[in-house]
């Protein structure tokens, strides 16, 4: 079974403006997720339960944020960006 795949506001609005290789590595960071949900770090603190998986593209690292549920089978992507403020924004999208 496979998973269900839900966007967290954060993450569609990123996720927009992606382009060309940028778009395709994040289509493979993304595949690596679903096969593999515990692949990323888990963060603890305000951010528990979120996970962190880091794949870089050319000379960019790039941080995909996401939670996931074993039952039932879902996954929200939570944010994806660079690391310059990733975290801090993402917890301002998460505690709201």
């Amino acid at each position: 079974m496979e998973f269900l795949e839900y966007e967290a506001r954060r993450f569609a609005r990123a996720y927009k403006k992606f382009k060309g290789n940028d778009l395709k590595a994040l289509h493979s960071a993304m595949c690596k997720v679903l096969n593999d949900p515990q692949i990323g770090r888990e963060k603890v603190g305000d951010l528990q339960g979120v996970y962190v998986y880091k794949f870089r593209n050319q000379e960019k690292q790039f941080l995909l944020a996401y939670s996931f549920s074993t039952h039932p089978k879902s996954i929200t992507w939570e944010g994806i960006g660079l690391h310059e403020n990733f975290y801090r924004e993402l917890k301002a999208e998460v505690s709201s």
